[in-house]
């Protein structure tokens, strides 16, 4: 049986280019670029929590590091470092070599190097530590809306909770629609280049990524803002046709697991937005409008006006 650190060299020690000094000491060494501030977040993913046990290890790796670099898109910040560490139950080299295969392929698409981590015995847990990096003072914070802000949503929020559903047998979805539901949970995009593109271009004032549903993570601006909000069902991305009316809604409002960018920004930069949707070739939906009111609060709107009761607005660990 290898030890751990022949296991950790063997799978995930690469080349560190953008790195002083990377795995195999007892720290990392890193060289931020001069006038630069960092962006640093953390996520755990464990198993029957975040991922069911049968999840392929190859899209596991992918997605335990792009939850993280969502998290550096939403405040505009350049990805550039993340450390690993996990509990594993076993060492098995074929789970470990695919699941490291997708965690690399994550980090060269996004240009991040793997630093170092830590490793031990135990259940299934995997945890990244991001770092980004971004100009001083430039940061997309969620405690910058502004009464009036358009609240912006990037790609189809809904269909990763529509995949789970699919997954836990609550709904059958047909081959043709299970296969965009299942690789928006299994591998999702970090909405990397648009939150630098919303914060090099100063389009937007606040941002988060939708993690844990929609309006959940709505609220965490409007609380940090002190604003309220109204959102209008009619114009959020169409979930695909044939799934039942309320588990859609729920899906798209209360889902989690999106990691799309949720962002606001002044009415006056709609055309520049819209032209940015086109540049990147990713929808982006206006569906609501920030407003002087208690703070944290939402109403959701139904197409003929009429507001909608919302009994679910996310997911909460400990709710």
């Amino acid at each position: 049986m290898p030890s751990e650190f022949a296991l950790i060299d063997r799978h995930f020690v690469r080349p560190t280019p953008q790195t002083v000094l990377g795995p195999g000491d007892d720290c990392a060494l890193l060289s931020p670029s001069p006038g630069m501030e960092l962006a640093i977040t953390t996520d755990m993913l464990v198993e029957g929590t975040h991922f069911l046990a049968d999840t392929d290890p190859r899209q596991l790796g992918w997605k335990t590091l792009a939850v993280n670099l969502s998290d550096l898109a939403a405040m505009g910040a350049q990805p550039r470092w993340a450390l690993l560490a996990g509990s594993l139950p076993a060492a098995r080299e074929d789970w470990l070599s695919a699941f490291g295969a997708g965690l690399f392929a994550c980090a060269q698409r996004f240009t991040v190097d793997l630093i170092g981590g830590d490793t031990t015995r135990g259940p299934l847990n995997l945890c990244i530590t991001a770092l980004g990096e971004l100009p001083a003072g430039s940061a997309l914070r969620r405690d910058q809306a502004k009464p009036s802000d358009d609240i912006w949503l990037s790609g189809r929020p809904g269909l990763a909770a529509l995949a789970l559903a699919h997954l836990q047998q609550r709904v059958v979805l047909p081959d043709e629609l299970a296969a965009p539901c299942l690789a928006a949970l299994q591998q999702p995009q970090p909405r990397v280049e648009l939150g630098l593109a919303l914060r090099q271009r100063r389009l937007a004032r606040a941002a988060i990524d939708v993690s844990d549903g929609l309006l959940g993570d709505l609220q965490h601006i409007l609380d940090r803002s002190r604003l309220a909000a109204a959102l209008f069902l009619a114009d959020l991305p169409s979930l695909p046709a044939g799934i039942d009316p309320a588990l859609a809604r729920r899906c798209q409002l209360a889902g989690g697991d999106d990691y799309e960018l949720l962002f606001l920004a002044a009415p006056a930069q709609r055309v520049e937005v819209a032209a940015l949707a086109d540049e990147l070739g990713l929808p982006l939906a206006r569906i609501g409008r920030t407003m002087v009111g208690p703070p944290g609060a939402c109403t959701v709107f139904s197409a003929d006006g009429q507001p909608l009761p919302i009994d679910h607005r996310g997911y909460d660990h400990f709710g």
